[in-house]
């Protein structure tokens, strides 16, 4: 059960870091302001991070668990506040998150088959914090060994 738990973990790391890359490589060369240039970059080597990690697991390495867990721990947060916002996911993402507005109210929403970064000086005027419930999941199964 662990070896299937693994594989599937891998295999969505490889396709989100992938499908990552290959979203943000024509943006890498286009011409622009050179924040974006900078962004740009550190999404890059994240999605590559993530898919080195799956392909790692995959071969059932010790470093492939080591790198999962990392690259899960990156996906687990979801800050969106007026100072900063991030969020990341490779694969799919189930996220429960709550704005921080009277009345509070939390939210679940998922997605399969994608990839997202985000990472901003700014963020939204209402202020939004929370998890990515896949991510942490993954991560404890990853602590099995």
């Amino acid at each position: 059960m662990r070896q299937i738990l693994f594989r599937l973990i891998g295999i969505l790391e490889i396709a989100g870091g992938f499908y990552g890359m290959a979203m943000e490589l024509p943006r890498l060369l286009e011409f622009g302001p050179l924040h974006t240039a900078a962004i740009g970059l550190i999404a890059f080597a994240l999605y590559a991070f993530v898919l080195v990690a799956g392909v790692l697991l995959l071969e059932n390495s010790e470093r492939g668990i080591h790198f999962s867990s990392i690259a899960q721990l990156l996906q687990l947060p979801l800050i969106a506040t007026p100072v900063l916002s991030y969020g990341l996911h490779c694969g799919a993402f189930i996220n429960l998150f709550a704005t921080l507005h009277i009345p509070s109210h939390p939210e679940l929403t998922w997605h399969f088959g994608s990839q997202g970064f985000v990472l901003a000086f700014a963020g939204p005027a209402a202020a939004r914090l929370g998890v990515n419930l896949l991510a942490l999941l993954s991560w404890l199964i990853l602590k099995l060994r």
